[in-house]
């Protein structure tokens, strides 16, 4: 019962029609939006030229800095750990606050996250991707994280299965936010206000 109410159900209480209309319209969108990443080669960097991006990026700066006190290889990790932990963060919040609608939304967006990160991934080696400051990791030492992390830890190699990985794990979660937030609706409108 604890897991239902808290993944679907959530508060129990009756829900104005117009906010689930907005809700509805808001899952639309969101899956709509998702099959455009979803077919999109990592190397595309669809995800990474979304609007999504502009927050993304300041996240994953912020990690950097956040992370780098505890040395240059968990500061470099850093960027993508808080790029991936604060929506991570906003999905436990609405879970524990029980609004699993939020939540699956959250989950959306961990997983649009995710598959950008797919995109720095692959590049670890290629080092095409252009970067923050207009350069590519070619064109400058140690600047591309994926390509520091992989070869200080000598699995630089692994750049693209761990971008694959990394890109169906955000699939499946963009996938698995749709039926979420479908069957939280389906529940919501079974017990809406009636005007």
């Amino acid at each position: 019962m604890f897991l239902r109410e808290r993944f679907l159900e959530g508060d129990g209480e009756p829900v104005n029609p117009i906010y689930l209309g907005f809700r509805a319209l808001l899952l639309v969108v969101l899956f709509v939006w998702g099959w455009k990443f979803i077919p999109a080669s990592i190397a595309s960097n669809t995800a990474g030229s979304s609007v999504l991006h502009l927050i993304n990026l300041p996240l994953h700066e912020a990690g950097h800095i956040v992370f780098g006190w505890f040395g240059s290889l968990i500061g470099a990790l850093g960027g993508t750990l808080m790029q991936l932990l604060f929506p991570l963060l906003f999905v436990v919040a609405f879970l524990w606050k029980r609004q699993p609608f939020g939540a699956a939304v959250c989950l959306w967006w961990l997983g649009e996250s995710l598959m950008e990160a797919a995109t720095y991934i692959n590049d670890a080696r290629d080092l095409q991707l252009v970067l923050l400051g207009g350069v590519t990791g070619k064109d400058v030492a140690d600047y591309h994280d994926w390509q520091y992390i992989l070869s200080r830890l000598d699995m630089l190699t692994w750049d693209h299965a761990l971008a694959r990985l990394a890109h169906g794990t955000g699939i499946a979660m963009l996938l698995g936010a749709a039926v979420w937030g479908s069957a939280v609706l389906w529940l919501q409108y079974r017990r809406r206000e009636s005007f």
